[in-house]
């Protein structure tokens, strides 16, 4: 060890020899008024001397090192009626040392998680009617063990009258005022998969029939119970979710499945995959917008369950690791979060959640994102999966255009279309991307406990599917340079990005959070509703007029900011300064702190908003192949 403090204090390295005796876990979650868990620990302990517990630094699903040390206050524990003294690591503050006194048989352990109160703190987990406790962020555990080999009794005690939801299943209420609830025991990589929700009003729905093996459910929470009225019809494409699954994995591993789901505009947003469940997170309206316009979060739950087969079962080998404080490698992202983004839209269609119209112009978005990324010139899609080990939130990056981030996602999914499409060209329509998903990840019916794999394997397989070759078709699109998406699928499958002069349905129905005024593939901005600029696209005509994400649009040629002015001068100035209305350039009014200044942009191609359009020549092979329900 490099250290001092570590030479003197080593780290453990895991071993998967079962820790003795079973830790007891108690979380209090009912401090609603102060977003604090209060957690106690009964660890037994063996020997006397020296104990390093670790708190999880490197989180399953976030693909790096997110764990939130800093949030665990309160630290103490003690031994025999007394006090122990203990020391964080000076190299790994997510270590802490101990000295276990001769003839103790378990040490007390209790502090407090302390979650975010405010949304510009970090994800609210906590609020007046519901939470979400993931116990990944409740646990101190012992060094030199493999997740695997540690077992746990976890209890909770919620506020009076909630419900709750977890993969984990229930054993009994502890039967006194305290009425915690108790779950079965555990090991604690199954206990950390398994998050809870909790809340006021809560519904179960059933996606599967009366008495079928490894069920699956649909479990809602929200602010409210109105949210909560879901019609048959919606239920409906909820289990033609579940019933296209079984279709293309032909599989299920898992002992039973929960879709944990909150509607909440107070509680954070989230999406995490677990191998039994899934944490959703979205805001209000989803059960009583129009479906026939707005397609909300509904790609979310088809993307998730994907992730049982893609990444909790099937997990590459380098991102496997033994407990939750050794690094993670993720340079297979590509295939666990690119492919299962592509079943996830695939999924969302064939179920029926989405259109196939919505899902044309959901296509055309990423294509054109894509296209316009100019950080393809730098940075290879390969690099993007080091995204999660550089510990970078995915909202810090200023200019996103050029530095990319989790780019594996949407891009890797237009090579999976890619890869499906020529599948299906080359075979005759007789194969296609399906029967990898039955090869690969239907491989052992009912094992839960992952399946590593390599590069190697994914050509295999893609080679047993269709022979070609895979392995330099991956490595072409995963390693190169140069400016352009990867685009090939969709023209193989009968489709070409083009531009229209207005936004798709599908663009004007999104009312997320993150909407902005869209003039990304015209001037090269992003604009929030207040002039705030969002993004600048690098190289764009914004940028090279000195646009950045600093300055805020408080004028467009001499009057107030709104997006129809800017829309209207950027339409009119197609034809320059004698068109009616045009001023070329435009003149934009620019705040910068307390300065103002003019930018110019001379720009004349008219607003551009993408859209796929039907290329007549060549066989059609989305609606009609990739994204037809399969019967």
């Amino acid at each position: 060890m490099s250290s001092w403090a570590q030479a003197q204090h080593p780290i453990p390295a895991p071993r998967d020899e079962p820790y003795p005796g079973q830790i007891q876990l108690s979380v209090d979650a009912t401090d609603l008024d102060h977003h604090l868990f209060s957690v106690t620990e009964i660890l037994p302990v063996s020997k006397p001397g020296r104990l390093t517990l670790l708190y999880p630094r490197y989180l399953p699903g976030a693909h790096g090192p997110y764990g939130t040390v800093e949030r665990l206050a309160g630290l103490q524990i003690e031994a025999q009626g007394r006090r122990l003294d203990w020391q964080r690591d000076t190299v790994d503050p997510y270590a802490f040392h101990v000295e276990v006194p001769s003839g103790a048989r378990e040490l007390r352990l209790s502090f407090q998680f302390l979650s975010a109160v405010h949304k510009d703190k970090g994800r609210v987990v906590m609020t007046p009617e519901m939470l979400n406790l993931q116990w990944i962020s409740m646990v101190l555990y012992p060094a030199g063990h493999h997740a695997s080999a540690i077992q746990v009794r976890p209890e909770v005690k919620l506020p009076a009258g909630w419900q709750q939801a977890s993969a984990l299943r229930p054993v009994a209420t502890s039967g006194n005022a305290d009425e915690r609830l108790r779950f079965q025991t555990v090991s604690l990589e199954t206990l950390v998969d398994s998050p809870l929700f909790a809340g006021r009003h809560l519904r179960r729905f059933e996606l599967d029939e009366p008495g079928r093996a490894r069920p699956v459910a649909l479990n809602v929470l929200a602010d409210d119970e109105a949210q909560l009225q879901a019609s048959p019809a919606q239920i409906e494409a909820h289990k033609r979710l579940v019933q296209q699954a079984d279709k293309l994995f032909a599989s299920r591993h898992f002992a039973h499945y929960d879709f944990l789901l909150a509607i909440s505009d107070k509680q954070g947003f989230i999406g995490l995959e677990h191998h039994q469940s899934s944490e959703n997170g979205v805001r209000p309206g989803y059960f009583s917008k129009d479906w026939s316009k707005q397609t909300g979060a509904r790609g979310l739950l088809p993307h998730e369950f994907a992730h049982s087969w893609n990444g909790k079962f099937r997990r590459p080998a380098d991102l496997w690791t033994a407990n939750y404080n050794q690094p993670m490698q993720d340079s297979l992202l590509w295939l666990y979060e690119g492919q299962t983004d592509y079943w996830g839209r695939v999924l969302a269609v064939r179920s029926g959640l989405i259109s196939p119209e919505q899902s044309r112009d959901s296509w055309a978005e990423i294509a054109a994102m894509l296209s316009h990324r100019a950080g393809r010139l730098w940075r290879n899609l390969q690099d993007t999966t080091n995204e999660g080990a550089m510990a970078r939130s995915r909202g810090d990056a200023e200019w996103p255009n050029w530095q990319r981030g989790a780019d594996y996602y949407a891009e890797a999914a237009l090579i999976w279309l890619d890869a499906d499409t020529l599948i299906r060209e080359k075979s005759g329509g007789q194969r296609s991307l399906d029967d990898f998903a039955r090869l690969f990840f239907g491989v052992e019916d009912g094992r839960v406990a992952p399946l590593t794999y390599r590069f190697e394997d994914i050509v295999a397989t893609l080679n047993q599917v269709q022979p070609h070759d895979w392995r330099a078709f991956l490595r072409s699109r995963l390693d190169s340079h140069g400016p352009g998406a990867p685009l090939d699928g969709l023209s193989r499958a009968g489709w070409q990005l083009t531009w229209a002069d207005t936004p798709s349905e599908f663009a004007k129905a999104d009312d997320s959070e993150w909407k902005t005024d869209d003039f990304a593939y015209s001037i090269g901005l992003n604009i929030k509703s207040d002039g705030k600029v969002a993004q600048v696209l690098w190289d764009s005509p914004a940028f090279k007029a000195g646009m950045s994400p600093s300055l805020q649009v408080v004028a467009v040629n001499g009057r107030s900011y709104k997006a129809e002015r800017l829309s209207a001068a950027i339409k009119a100035n197609q034809a320059g300064r004698d068109s009616p209305g045009g001023q070329a350039p435009l003149d934009l009014l620019v705040r910068d702190g307390d300065s103002y200044r003019h930018l110019k942009i001379d720009y004349r191609d008219g607003l551009r908003y993408p859209r796929l359009q039907r290329l007549a020549e060549l066989p059609e092979r989305l609606d009609s192949g990739v994204l037809k329900a399969r019967q």
